[in-house]
């Protein structure tokens, strides 16, 4: 089952369920919605979920309904606040916790890229050297499930025994930390992609 109609079963089965409500709930589900739109989609029912509880424990503190008002302010606060946690979880910015002057001052002359608490991204096309030497991107050193262990072809006999010798010798290079010289890589590279390529058909 596709992500988006994952979502969408979920949607319907939520506004089944929402059907039930009556009262101040039904009030505060109605406060709700007319927030929700504002966060992204995959989102909606869990911001909704949220606002109604937060209107559920302001409830508990006083004797009287709440004010449509007063619950509006707590279901903008409440986006407000999904937004300043995607911001901490997307770039470590945590604004709330600096002063108001501070606030301030990152405002007025636009310092959030000089804050310490920023993370850093870097581009998966960097270049970096390893231990060995060898020039990768990061992107290289991703790990890939589907990726090829040379080492697990030194003790899988099985495979040696019609294994092309160039590539045994390469396995035993890198198992005995020997660097691989450029025609070595370029080898075991392009018998790593017709390897992959044999692996994928045979899931299909």
């Amino acid at each position: 089952m596709r992500a988006s109609e994952r979502q969408a079963e979920l949607q319907s089965l939520a506004e089944q369920s929402y059907q039930k409500l009556e009262g101040e709930w039904l009030e505060w589900l109605e406060v709700a919605k007319r927030y929700e739109h504002k966060v992204p989609y995959q989102d909606r029912l869990d911001i909704r979920h949220t606002i109604i509880l937060e209107l559920a424990l302001a409830r508990q503190k006083t004797t009287e309904p709440i004010p449509l008002y007063r619950a509006y302010r707590i279901a903008s606060y409440m986006v407000a606040d999904y937004y300043r946690q995607q911001l901490k979880l997307n770039t470590g910015l945590d604004c709330k916790n600096c002063s108001k002057a501070r606030r301030q001052k990152c405002k007025e002359h636009d310092l959030y890229s000089e804050c310490p608490k920023l993370i850093k991204l870097v581009s998966l096309d960097t270049v970096t050297v390893d231990a060995e030497g060898n020039s990768h991107t990061l992107r290289d050193t991703i790990a890939d499930d589907n990726a090829l262990d040379l080492e697990a072809w030194l003790d899988n006999k099985a495979f040696i025994l019609g294994c092309q010798m160039r590539l045994i010798e390469i396995a035993t290079k890198r198992k005995d930390g020997i660097p691989l010289n450029e025609k070595d890589r370029r080898y075991f590279n392009r018998q790593r992609q017709k390897e992959l390529k044999r692996y994928q058909k045979s899931l299909f």
